[in-house]
This record gives C-alpha cells, structure tokens and sequence, in this order.
C-alpha cells in the first residue's frame, strides 16, 4: 500500500482542561480530497493549525510524504509543499491581484523581500502570479487593486496566493464562508479542477459542497474522529447523523 501524502497520527493539543485535540488521527492520500467537517467547537481549525506548524501538538505526529514535520515551523513545512488558504490569509488590500500573489511567488523562490517593486518588475514573479490567477479564474482582474474586488473574488486571489508556493497539499479553511450561492457554486467547480493537479484537505460546513466533493470525510466531534469514510458511509452513519447531520436532508439528496 502507498505511503499516504499525509499522516496524522494521536494528535492531542489542549487548552488548559479543554481536549481540542483529542487522539486523532487520520491520513491523506496522493490526488484526495479530504474533508474534515463537525460542529463548531470540534476543533477544526485547531487541527489544521497543528498540520501547519502555527499551533504544537502536546503529543502525537505529523507525518508528510513520509517526513515527520511534526516539530518543524511553518515555513519550513509551505517549503516541503504544504499550504494554507483562507481562514489567516490577509491579503494587502492597496495592491492589485497580481501584486499579492506575485509577493507569494517571491517568497517560495526565496528572493529578496526588501521591495514589492521587485515582485513587480521581475517577468518571472509576473508569470508565475499571471498563470496562478489563470488557474483560479482571475487572470482578467490581476491588475486590479483587491480593495476593489467582491468577497467571492478575494477569496479566488487567497486561493490563488496558496497555489503560487507549488503546494503538494492544500489545507482549505472554509473556503465557502460569506460566499453567495452563485460565488459557492463557483468556488465548488474551481475546487473540482484544482483537485486533479493538488491534494486537498478541506474543512467546511457547506455540506452540498462537502459531498459534492470529497472522497473521504472525516468528522471531528469534540475534537475526536467520530467516523471517517467515503461520502455514502458518513451518510448514513448512525453516530455522525446523532452527533452532527442530524435532520440536514440537503445531505442525502445532494447530486
């Protein structure tokens, strides 16, 4: 059997008496997407913070392509191909689309961060943001300033910025959240593509998304996997449906 591209294994992270991290473990293959859904409080995205090196785990490992990363920063885990959108992404709202990811792009290469004229002026930082924006539907507005882009266009900019550091595994932190039904169905279908060239670890709580999109589900429930299958097994699981689904019918209806 292949080495997964991730592992998690007993992962526990506490808050004073508070479990967030409650001995999980689970594992991410090459090309899945792998969604993490559950209540609010069930320590999503302190899960995902321990995945990223911004919070440490009191005990357990972090494994990726088979490298314990468990005790390494950030930075040194977006080198090895591991990127973060959404949820702490800050964009500079006084430079253009291009600018932002361009800036990324510098910043993987590992090139001088002293002026953002560089990032401007160099072809190959211009390209590489252009082809990024291209990939995320947005090459038409990389010029303009992101103080003036919508909500749903931020966010393609956000991802966009993610996949200019050459991620091998992309952690989504709700990539849905404020978006409009017509920018969500946008961000599933942009989702649906980028899934074939990254793998992907998706929290959300749009569950039509969730199920549209997923291979596997995993579902965190006072910081413990409760249950962790293909979209069809966490349906009609008794316990996930007690302790989360419940009466959601968009759930088992979803094409």
């Amino acid at each position: 059997m292949a080495e997964p591209l991730l592992r998690v294994e007993k992962l526990v992270r506490r808050f004073g008496g508070i479990i967030a991290t409650d001995h999980v473990s689970l594992d991410v293959a090459e090309g899945e997407l792998h969604a993490i859904i559950g209540p609010n409080g069930a320590g999503k995205t302190t899960l995902i913070s321990q995945l990223t090196g911004h919070l440490s785990p009191h005990s357990g490992s972090v494994l990726l392509g088979g490298r314990d990363i468990t005790d390494l920063p950030a930075y040194r885990r977006c080198a090895l191909g591991l990127a973060r959108s959404f949820q702490i992404t800050s964009l500079l709202l006084d430079f253009t689309a291009a600018d932002n990811v361009a800036l990324a792009a510098q910043a993987h290469a590992g090139t001088s961060f002293r002026f953002f004229a560089n990032a401007r002026k160099e072809k190959g930082l211009r390209d590489a943001a252009q082809a990024a924006l291209d990939r995320v539907g947005l090459a038409h507005r990389a010029d303009v300033l992101v103080s003036k882009l919508s909500h749903g266009e931020r966010r393609q900019v956000e991802l966009a910025v993610a996949l200019a550091s050459k991620p091998k595994l992309l952690l989504l932190d709700e990539p849905m959240a404020g978006l409009g039904v017509t920018e969500s169905q946008g961000m599933v279908k942009l989702l649906q593509e980028l899934r074939k060239e990254v793998s992907i670890v998706l929290v959300e709580h749009d569950m039509p998304a969730v199920f549209a999109l997923a291979d596997r589900i995993s579902v965190l429930v006072y910081g413990r996997v409760i249950a962790s299958g293909d979209p069809a097994a966490i349906r009609q699981n008794e316990d996930v449906k007690r302790a989360y689904l419940g009466d959601q019918h968009v759930v088992t209806h979803h094409g």
